[in-house]
């Protein structure tokens, strides 16, 4: 969508305001809004803000931003008023002499693309899949229901809330695969189609917001924590990934055994290399290594395999499918990590396999949640960071996250983290309470 086709769409649909939206470095939505009538300037030159203000950002001393708003990703949102409307547009955020700042995810994510199309790759093509529950309100846990995987009955409380949220996704242009109740109580998953990385971070931004909104106007609260019930499976974001050149999967291989070329063996190979380094963009909370233990269906150990769910790389190959066989899948991302960092660290990781020619290490066969923890040490199996503490001084010493992000995301991503992770580890649980003051 050009400029000239954003203001005659902001006249058709009678928009009064459009907000601007971007993210800070831990992935929260940003928004500021405008009236219509200032869109042209907008467009033209951006708008100015307080950047100091914004999560990771810079210090007092440099605060002024500008927010570039992207034309391409202009969309009227659907559960505003349809008079005097209310659209978004995604926004690069600049220096004001006009430089990309560094602090933004999105410019991460698209210099991470410049590097794959300099070496030959048209796009890292993305399709994710994002679970969420749905609780009475967002004091509690409390379910809407006690419905299992799939079903399709009066167990389903929110049939009709999914419904609506995937037709307001239609409507802002995120065409979506297919929707279904998960396996946990209240517990759901909407699939939207793959994109290029850039407009697929995009979809998530705008996807977790239009679930809560949609959820909101039902009277509910959508969540993408990512593990709300400690006797259930957590909510993760299984993304399905492969490069394209020349129109094509350069992942695929007809001859192959598991259908991977060399390409795609190299670029699984340098994401299972990375896999402890990156865990911290991926699973960004202290709340996210509650989901990744054994028992729970999610990912634990790094490896790969066609058909073992508890290595964090799937290559799941169906011959009749031709080249749309061949697309790994990661499991260890969970739906609350920043969708810009976390792409942008899987094509790096990716890429850097590729540049070096990785070689893929044997399949993980066994099912590893039947061996025991001397089996796996035996075995020379490693396993992702068990804590938010562990993951961030993999992270801290990473040169490809310094590469990938720059110093001052990376320095801030660190600093962020491990100041979340002290103030859990100093909070005093009702568990600890539980177990300890009646034998101490």
């Amino acid at each position: 969508m050009t400029r000239e086709h954003v203001l005659n769409a902001v006249r058709e649909h009678d928009v009064k305001f459009v907000r601007l939206w971007f993210t800070d470095i831990l992935g929260s939505l940003k928004s500021v809004a405008i009236p219509a009538e200032q869109l042209p300037a907008a467009l033209e030159h951006g708008v100015r803000f307080d950047g100091s203000s914004i999560t990771g950002s810079n210090p007092v001393e440099e605060t002024d931003m500008v927010a570039v708003p992207d034309a391409s990703t202009f969309a009227v949102l659907p559960w505003r008023p349809q008079e005097m409307g209310v659209a978004r547009v995604f926004c690069d955020v600049n220096t004001t002499d006009g430089r990309p700042y560094e602090g933004d995810p999105r410019y991460v994510l698209r210099r991470a693309e410049e590097r794959a199309r300099a070496m030959g790759f048209d796009e890292l093509h993305v399709a994710p899949e994002m679970e969420f529950f749905y609780f009475r309100d967002d004091r509690g846990a409390e379910p809407l229901d006690r419905g299992g995987y799939f079903d399709l009955t009066t167990l389903d409380a929110a049939s009709d809330v999914r419904r609506s949220t995937v037709l307001a996704l239609e409507h802002l242009g995120i065409d979506v695969a297919f929707s279904h109740h998960e396996s946990g109580p209240s517990q759901h998953e909407i699939d939207i189609v793959g994109a290029g990385a850039l407009n697929l971070a995009d979809a998530v931004m705008t996807y977790r917001t239009v679930v809560k909104e949609v959820a909101h106007a039902h009277g509910w609260y959508a969540t993408f924590m990512p593990k709300p019930l400690g006797d259930q499976n957590g909510s993760g974001m299984h993304m399905h990934f492969h490069l394209r050149r020349d129109g094509q999967n350069a992942f695929h291989d007809a001859e192959d055994e598991h259908l991977l070329s060399p390409v795609g063996k190299a670029f699984v190979a340098g994401v299972l290399a990375a896999a402890r380094e990156t865990s911290v963009v991926y699973s960004q909370w202290v709340n996210s290594y509650k989901r990744l233990i054994p028992g729970f269906e999610a990912p634990v150990y790094v490896g790969w395999s066609a058909r073992n769910r508890s290595s964090i790389v799937r290559v799941p190959g169906h011959r009749h499918e031709g080249e749309a066989a061949t697309v790994p899948e990661l499991r260890n991302p969970d739906p609350a990590c920043n969708p810009y960092l976390a792409l942008a660290a899987l094509l790096h990781a990716g890429l850097d396999g590729v540049e070096h020619g990785a070689e893929l290490p044997p399949e993980m066969e066994t099912n590893l949640y039947h061996l025991t923890h001397e089996d796996r040490l035996r075995a020379g199996v490693e396993a992702l960071p068990g804590t938010l503490g562990e993951a961030v001084e993999a992270a801290a010493a990473s040169e490809l996250l310094l590469r990938a992000f720059g110093e001052h995301i990376h320095a801030r991503l660190v600093e962020m983290k491990r100041a979340e992770w002290t103030a859990f580890s100093a909070h005093v649980t009702g568990w600890e309470r539980d177990h300890y003051l009646p034998l101490l």
